[in-house]
C-alpha cells in the first residue's frame, strides 16, 4: 500500500517549472499510489473561489480532475493558509475530498494525525487572530458572495501585507510550539503527526508521557521539491523530479 504526503506547492504562474513538475507527478507514480494527500497551500497566491479563471487555476483543476477521474487513488485535500476558501464547488469540479484539520488516518494500523501545521504556531498569536477571524464561517460566507473583482483587491491586499508582517517576525515565532505539538499528540493519542506550513523538512523525535512520538514535517516546493512517500518500508522523503524519474 503506497500513500504520498505533500504541502506547500505554491503553485503560481510565476513558476511553471513547478506546474510542470506537478503534472508529471499525477500523470506519472502518483497514479500507483492508494492516496495521494495534499496537506494544504497548494495554490500560491489566495484561492477565492472556482470562478476566478486567472492562470493557473483552470490548469491545476483541470491535472486534478483528470488524476481523480482516471485511476482509483483517493485524492485527498486539507485547507492550509493559503486556500481557506476552497469548498465543495471546488471539490466537486475536481473530484477532491476535502479533509478537516486536523484529521486522523490509519496508515499499517496505526493512527497517523495530518494538519496542516499553522495552528500549532500558538506563538504568533497576531496570526492565530487573523486566522480565527478569516475562517469564521459567516465571514467565509460574506466573502464568497462578493464580487470576483473585489475578492481579488481583498486577497491582493491581504497578501502584500502578510508577506511584509511575516519579513518581520523572529523565525521563533513563525515556527511551531513544542507544547503545541505536544498537545495535539496527548489529545488524538497518536505516536506520529505529519504536517506542512513551516517548509522545514525533518522527522523529529518526541518524547510525551514517557512514550516516544515522532513530528514529519513536510517540505515545500519552492527549493525543496518535497514528496513523503509511506510504503511497506515506512516513511521516507524524497525530491518529486527523482520519483517521477525512478518510478515513472
Amino acid at each position: 500500500m503506497i500513500t504520498l504526503f505533500v504541502s506547500d506547492l505554491h503553485l503560481s504562474q510565476q513558476r511553471p517549472e513547478k506546474l510542470n513538475l506537478f503534472k508529471k507527478l499525477l500523470t506519472g507514480p502518483a497514479k500507483n499510489a492508494d492516496s495521494f494527500y495534499i496537506l494544504g497551500d497548494l495554490f500560491d497566491d489566495f484561492w477565492i473561489g472556482c470562478d476566478d479563471t486567472r492562470p493557473p487555476n483552470p490548469e491545476i483543476m483541470e491535472i486534478l480532475h483528470k488524476y481523480s477521474s482516471h485511476n482509483n487513488t483517493q485524492l485527498y485535500i486539507m485547507r492550509g493558509n493559503r486556500d481557506f476558501h476552497i469548498n465543495k464547488k471546488f471539490a466537486i469540479t475536481t473530484g477532491c475530498q476535502i479533509i478537516d484539520d486536523p484529521t486522523e488516518i490509519y496508515l499499517d494500523n496505526e493512527k497517523v494525525l495530518l494538519m496542516h501545521g499553522d495552528t500549532l504556531c500558538t506563538n504568533d498569536e497576531n496570526y492565530q487572530s487573523w486566522r480565527k477571524f478569516i475562517t469564521n464561517s459567516l465571514i467565509k460566507w460574506i466573502y464568497s458572495i462578493m464580487p470576483l473583482m473585489l475578492r481579488q483587491y481583498i486577497a491582493y491586499g491581504v497578501r502584500g501585507h502578510t508577506e511584509k508582517v511575516v519579513k518581520n517576525k523572529p523565525p521563533e515565532i513563525i515556527d511551531v510550539s513544542q507544547d503545541a505539538v505536544i498537545s495535539e499528540i496527548n489529545k488524538y493519542d497518536v505516536k506520529t503527526l505529519i504536517h506542512g506550513h513551516t517548509h522545514r523538512e525533518a522527522i523529529h523525535k518526541i518524547k510525551t508521557n514517557g512514550t516516544s512520538a515522532r513530528r514529519i514535517v513536510l517540505g515545500d516546493w519552492y527549493e525543496q521539491d518535497s514528496i513523503l512517500i509511506h510504503d511497506k518500508n515506512g516513511f521516507r522523503f524524497e525530491r518529486v523530479e527523482n520519483y517521477v524519474k525512478n518510478n515513472g
